[in-house]
């Protein structure tokens, strides 16, 4: 579609705003959530809407470049949240962990590395696309590219932050789980017993043991989606976003300069790495870890006092800004009020009382006027005759005068 939203300046404005929203405020909702699946989906959105930016700033080779370099991660990530939930006993509240290092250490270390990549650390794979989403978004001048510009570098914090919140309270700090009981009892909050995506409760608890290692069908595609996840944007970033790749395929108009002021700036992967040390979005990646470690390994009272003072925030955050409501209450209700309008106005009143029921009242009705007419005595059949010849003399005779 590129050749046609190059011909819009509008809609790419759009595009890059509607994608700095998401980027900045479904990452805001990876901070209060609880489920470690949970935390990296709303990272995945997040994730969707820097791409999005990058499409609207007319870098699109940028945007499939992250798609790609975040496959890898998000894969590793959620595969990763997968092995923690086995080893935990089918409980995924990261509130129930903690130190599982020392238990699960493939998993860690994998898990880590796909965190450091997800948060844009210099020389992984996340870090050279969504540099480039970044600086694209710099290069633009389209109406929008300020706050968009400021989404984007305020979400490397917030990424930074959620991220390494999931990464602490699972991996380190002290343990939370209950190797003694049968059943780990939990009430922390409605969100603990959320429905997953398939509308179980998958918080049963951890139902005692130690937490253990996966198995290899497991760990080893951890393994095989870290190395990727670690070099591959360093092997693709010139091929893809400078080279051939797209050659012919993607259409950029010579008013929108992201992507040629990108190339001129570019010098390879090792100089951008380097560089990167001393640009911002590395330090506000840095200063998100930081305070993850501090809130939560240093001063874990701080984010429930937090959350006590911004209650309304909390709420607002913890119902994902009520859009679940407002689609159950104006699409699904409203469907469903079509649906009944149709089912009683159409389908009962038009369909089954005038189109069905009425025609069968019709011919009843006509079938009664006929059956009043039908005695069987011939002397009413000779008067209708006689009348009816009658009529038709009469109708016809002033026609035969003229």
């Amino acid at each position: 579609m590129s050749p046609l939203f190059e011909l819009s300046d509008a809609a790419l404005s759009f595009v890059m705003v509607i994608g700095a929203i998401t980027a900045l405020f479904m990452g805001f909702l990876g901070i209060v959530q609880n489920d470690i699946k949970r935390v990296v989906a709303y990272s995945t959105l997040s994730q969707l809407g820097y791409m999005t930016v990058a499409l609207g700033a007319s870098a699109y080779s940028v945007a499939i470049f992250h798609l790609m370099t975040h496959a890898f991660f998000k894969a590793l990530l959620f595969l990763a949240a997968g092995s923690v939930i086995i080893g935990m006993h089918h409980d995924q509240d990261i509130r129930h962990m903690g130190g599982l290092r020392k238990y699960m250490p493939i998993t860690w270390i994998t898990s880590l590395l796909g965190s450091l990549a997800l948060i844009g650390t210099p020389f992984f794979s996340g870090f050279y696309s969504k540099d480039m989403i970044i600086e694209a978004v710099r290069a633009s001048h389209l109406p929008g590219a300020g706050f968009a510009s400021f989404a984007v570098l305020a979400g490397v914090f917030v990424t930074a932050f959620y991220s390494f919140r999931m990464y602490f309270l699972v991996f380190h700090g002290k343990e939370r789980f209950d190797t003694s009981s049968a059943g780990h009892g939990h009430d922390h909050g409605h969100d603990a017993h959320a429905a997953d995506a398939h509308g179980h409760d998958d918080h049963h608890g951890h139902h005692g043991g130690v937490p253990h290692e996966s198995p290899g069908v497991i760990t080893l595609p951890l393994v095989l989606l870290a190395i990727p996840s670690v070099v591959i944007g360093a092997i693709a970033i010139g091929p893809m976003l400078f080279g051939d790749v797209f050659k012919g395929v993607i259409t950029v108009d010579a008013r929108h300069e992201a992507m040629a002021e990108l190339a001129q700036h570019f010098h390879g992967w090792a100089a951008m790495a380097v560089h990167a040390l001393q640009t911002l979005p590395f330090w506000l990646a840095v200063a998100g870890v930081a305070a993850a470690y501090y809130c939560y390994m240093i001063n874990p009272a701080l984010p429930e006092s937090i959350r006590n003072r911004f209650s309304a925030v909390y709420r607002l955050l913890d119902n994902k800004y009520y859009l679940d409501r407002f689609n159950e209450v104006v699409f699904a209700g409203g469907a469903r009020a079509l649906g009944g309008g149709l089912w009683k106005a159409g389908d009962q009143a038009v369909i089954d009382g005038l189109a069905v029921n009425g025609s069968a009242r019709l011919v009843g009705w006509f079938a009664g006027l006929l059956r009043g007419i039908q005695s069987g005595l011939i002397y009413h059949y000779a008067i209708a005759m006689i009348v009816g010849v009658a009529l038709l003399v009469w109708w016809f005779v002033p026609l035969l005068k003229r």
